[in-house]
């Protein structure tokens, strides 16, 4: 059929307006990418756009410089990657529970863990919290102290309720334990729900560097993100005079803040752009929970 002139006009429209929003969401990460590979004292005169303008790899050999980069690196990707694993484990197995409508104490738990959401003890309570359980100083306070997330339980539950009750009686019929249902039945069709929050974990795993400030004080279990903060902030510090030595000062003065800051957001953000493509799918329909209802 051929389209009517006001479906022309509104198809090009909408692509335009599209094309227009993809370029001002993209020019940013861009802008950073051009003055990460930009000279830094190029950069602070500005007009360095989407392409940098004299091109140079220095701001990255000064990041890798740092001894302690490699040993962080290390640690993080094993936080991000375990810490992500045990924790939507943990949550499909509580979401499981709290979504069978059999389970008696359903509603009070529930009621338990939206209150938690609301109410928590704050940093003081928590960090001794964590110093009485021994905690501190060890790899273990990565993973241990946000296993759970409560925003990721209902997201789960809300999802699990909506799978046909018929799979779980079918299951039960054949003698098939809650457990052995939750593996072989529930989580192999449940791969919108379960990519959504395996991005939202590993996210703030691999994004966290708080917890390290917080209960760790041996460089040994420096996490990536820590310590590239360290390295921001002996760069920004380098400018009045005050900097510290994570860095090699004479390194350092090869830069600039604003080329180290863009050097390591496109550091930090690179694993997670690369990732995204491939869980896009199942992220878009995990959002989608409770969207419709039977």
């Amino acid at each position: 059929m051929r389209k009517s002139v006001g479906d022309i006009s509104f198809s090009v429209v909408n692509y335009t307006f599209l094309a227009v929003l993809g370029l001002v969401t993209l020019y940013p990460f861009l802008n950073l990418l051009a003055i990460s590979f930009n000279d830094s004292l190029d950069s602070l005169r500005g007009a360095v756009y989407v392409f940098p303008n004299q091109f140079t790899l220095d701001n990255y050999r000064v990041v890798f410089r740092t001894d302690t980069l490699l040993n962080a690196t290390v640690l993080s990707v094993t936080r991000t990657l375990l810490g992500t694993f045990l924790s939507v484990l943990c949550t499909a197995m509580l979401a499981y529970t709290l979504s069978r409508r059999e389970y008696i104490y359903r509603k009070t738990i529930n009621s338990i863990l939206i209150v938690s959401m609301y109410v928590n003890g704050g940093i003081i309570p928590t960090y001794l919290l964590i110093k009485n359980l021994d905690m501190t100083n060890t790899f273990w306070v990565y993973i241990i102290p946000g296993l759970i997330s409560v925003f990721n339980v209902i997201i789960m539950r809300s999802y699990f309720e909506q799978l046909p009750e018929g799979l779980i009686e079918s299951a039960k019929v054949e003698g098939a334990s809650d457990i052995k249902i939750l593996m072989q039945v529930i989580l192999p069709i449940s791969m919108p729900v379960l990519s959504t929050i395996t991005l939202f974990v590993a996210v703030g795993h691999w994004s966290s560097w708080f917890d390290n400030y917080l209960y760790n004080s041996k460089e040994s279990l420096s996490v990536l993100q820590y310590e590239l903060m360290k390295i921001l902030i002996q760069s920004t510090n380098q400018v009045s005079g005050n900097a510290t030595g994570y860095v090699d000062k004479n390194v350092l003065a090869q830069t600039t803040p604003q080329s180290i800051r863009a050097t390591l957001t496109v550091l930090v953000t690179m694993p997670i752009i690369l990732i995204y493509p491939f869980l896009q799918k199942y992220f878009i329909k995990g959002m989608m929970i409770g969207a419709m209802k039977e």
